[in-house]
């Protein structure tokens, strides 16, 4: 497997490249910014990308996907619970005094169960709400990419429109019944794993 991650923008979203080494399949997952760093490695990887997944529409997320498809011609996808949301990207970055581009619509929506298939490796779709109500996670291949569900010791912040502490408790209560060995890539800060969030995440005390 292929993991690549970055520290991209202002806020140092964590953007993802996942791909296979055999097929050179891959996906780019919440690209919020500084496009040319992840197309470089797209590039210097040899890698096709099919998919431009978004684990949620918060401005920080996605600021680059409309790049990201402009040169690879890969769809972005999203939960449709989170539509609203990224259609008003530009102006939510905007109140935060940062810039974003114009976003082309989403190609197609991810639902609870469904399975993206890069290469010979398949990651499924965890609806995650919380956050915010569309967030999703990735699940598979001993990984989870949880978007802004779940830190190393914390969790997201549900103060946004459509955010929830009530759902985020049922979404936060779900992952940590992966497996322990499960490594976590989250949308901000450093990876951990599901054995040491349910020992050492301040959340725990929430349920």
């Amino acid at each position: 497997m292929i993991i690549k991650k970055f520290a991209v923008g202002p806020l140092e979203t964590n953007a993802y490249i996942v791909g296979d080494e055999a097929t050179r399949q891959a996906i780019v997952i919440d690209p919020g910014d500084e496009p040319d760093i992840i197309l470089d490695v797209i590039r210097s990887e040899g890698l096709k990308v099919n998919a431009i997944v978004c684990t949620h529409a918060h401005f920080d997320h996605i600021g680059a996907a409309g790049d990201i498809k402009e040169v690879t011609g890969a769809k972005i996808v999203l939960h449709n619970e989170d539509i609203e949301t990224y259609e008003l990207a530009k102006d939510q970055a905007a109140l935060w005094g940062y810039s974003v581009d114009d976003l082309p619509q989403p190609d197609s929506y991810l639902s609870e169960g469904d399975e993206l298939k890069i290469g010979n490796m398949n990651l499924k779709v965890l609806h995650t709400p919380g956050h915010s109500r569309g967030s999703i996670c990735l699940f598979g291949e001993g990984i989870l990419i949880a978007g802004d569900t779940i830190f190393q010791g914390s969790v997201g912040r549900t103060d946004f429109p459509g955010g929830s502490i009530e759902e985020l408790r049922k979404s936060f209560r779900r992952l940590i019944d992966l497996p322990d060995d499960t490594k976590v890539l989250s949308g901000h800060g450093p990876e951990t794993t599901i054995g040491r969030e349910k020992v050492a995440n301040f959340f725990i005390s929430e349920l």
